[in-house]
């Protein structure tokens, strides 16, 4: 291992802080504000979906401003880190200061708003730090930080499960631990936020003028979206559907910790068969798994484990490859990277909006009830559609879209 290769655990780690802040709160957050203070899902939802809109100007500035303080990288990281746990812990361990929608409003947005900037400058960073790595060094990079990526999402799905066990405010203690794996994470990655010495041209209009990025930002924008569709229903279907309280954290352990075992795996065969037949073939595969869950109910609850060691091992193949091929692009048209993973950002949570305004009002629509002990019919049925039905339409979008988009030698990580 090289001497600039030494230093990839640190952006496994790094890697775990931001993925605890993404997919886990949109899991646990809006059904805690349910459980706890009564909030509507269809509020919830309008909610996230606001937010999701602020990310639409937001994302790209925040780009221009990573770029901008570029030679200020780490404090700058420092202090987003600091506001991101900040307001994770005025989210999940602070009784509201005002009225709760609005206190959920206000900290996520804190939350989301530190997530973006981390995010657009760890992925920038990544771009020069994978030049200096031997081999293909942007899969190279890509297996640790995506696996670190995986174990922190593991780890964030079920702390709260597993605390409730021994604590009666599960959540607080997540956002305690959450602070500590943030000062943790920036310790680890001193000396790494430095100055590429890459001026290049930058903009979003560079990245938006190239064909190739503008499909792969598309492709995310699919491929991210029944992530977020399964993602935001994952706990009512398991309470509602399998009639399986109580599995929750295992489950999503299960799912997620097979993810983070398989992305090595899929970052070693792009490696030897190029990243684009590996990524479709893994694209096909998770239609295939995760359709059966449509045929799924009440006590079908080994099937699911099944599924979800299924998915979450072909979700490593989503996770790794895609990211790093859209890396390897901006090394090419916009070295600095800042901008482009600005959009990268906007549009991978632009399907968390889509998940946000879509579906839980139509959920509520249907007539579902998340306290109830029983739901009827048609609420059930609808419930497993949005749950199964929507990502594996979504799915075969991205994947036409992927089969469609032409790479170039220097596209091949």
């Amino acid at each position: 291992m090289t001497r600039s290769a030494h230093q990839l655990p640190a952006y496994a780690l790094f890697a775990s802080l931001l993925a605890a802040a993404g997919l886990p709160i949109y899991i646990h957050a809006p059904k805690f504000f349910v459980d706890e203070y009564g909030v509507s899902l269809g509020a919830l939802g309008s909610v996230l979906f606001g937010l999701r809109l602020l990310d639409v100007v937001q994302d790209p500035l925040l780009g221009r401003l990573s770029h901008m303080l570029r030679h200020k990288r780490e404090v700058a990281v420092a202090v987003g880190t600091a506001l991101m746990a900040g307001s994770m812990f005025a989210l999940f361990a602070v009784p509201p200061l005002l009225p709760p929608l609005i206190w959920f409003a206000l900290t996520l947005t804190g939350v989301f708003s530190a997530f973006s900037f981390l995010t657009i400058c760890f992925y920038a960073q990544g771009v020069a730090k994978a030049v200096t790595l031997p081999g293909r060094g942007h899969l190279m990079l890509a297996r640790w930080r995506e696996t670190g990526a995986l174990l922190g999402v593991c780890v964030a799905s079920v702390l709260p499960v597993m605390l409730g066990v021994v604590s009666d405010a599960p959540f607080a203690g997540f956002a305690v631990g959450f602070a500590v794996l943030g000062a943790a994470g920036v310790f680890a990655m001193r000396g790494e936020w430095h100055s590429t010495g890459i001026v290049g041209t930058t903009g979003i209009g560079v990245v938006l003028r190239d064909p190739v990025a503008r499909r792969l930002l598309l492709i995310a924008l699919f491929n991210a979206a029944p992530v977020a569709v399964t993602s935001t229903l994952f706990l009512f279907y398991v309470e509602s559907v399998l009639r399986a309280p109580g599995w929750e954290g295992p489950l999503l352990l299960l799912f997620f910790l097979s993810a983070a075992v398989a992305a090595p795996f899929w970052g070693k065969l792009a490696e030897r068969f190029g990243p684009k037949p590996v990524l479709l073939a893994a694209m096909t595969l998770a239609i295939v798994v995760f359709a059966g869950t449509l045929l799924l109910g009440a006590g079908d609850l080994a099937w699911f484990v099944l599924v979800c060691l299924a998915s979450g091992a072909v979700l490593g193949a989503d996770l790794t490859l895609l990211p790093a091929m859209f890396a390897a692009r901006m090394a090419v048209v916009a070295p600095s990277a800042a901008e482009g993973f600005g959009l990268w950002s906007l549009v991978s949570k632009f399907s968390l909006a889509f998940a946000a305004i879509a579906l839980l009002p139509t959920l509520q629509a249907s007539g579902f009830d998340s306290v109830a002990t029983g739901n009827g019919p048609v609420a059930i049925s609808t419930l497993i559609g949005l749950y199964a039905g929507v990502p594996c339409v979504l799915k075969l979008i991205a994947i036409g879209l992927m089969a469609a988009t032409p790479l170039q030698k220097d596209d091949e990580i």
